[in-house]
């Protein structure tokens, strides 16, 4: 129960915060059309890899967090399973 009700004012804390997030995509739009207008382009692949990097990020770190995980179950079930058959 507890759970649920963390994640439905997770769900409601991030609608509420989502109309402030879409007025940032306009800011940058913005400056990037301006600088392309100009003739500058190398803004817009600045924003193209911030943009990139902060894709990449959370899945790389949850996937770091994921193999240590897993290497970490695995040592267990094996230090598990050998005590078990020594003790005999």
């Amino acid at each position: 129960m507890n759970i649920k009700r963390s994640l439905i004012l997770t769900f409601g804390f991030l609608l509420i915060q989502a109309p402030s997030l879409l007025a940032q995509c306009a800011m940058c739009r913005a400056t990037v059309e301006n600088n392309v207008s100009n003739g500058e382009i190398g803004i817009g692949a600045g924003l193209n890899f911030g943009i990139l990097y902060l894709f990449a990020a959370p899945y790389i770190a949850i996937m770091v967090i994921g193999y240590f995980w897993y290497k970490n179950s695995k040592a267990n079930a094996r230090k598990k399973s050998f005590s078990r058959y020594s003790s005999r």
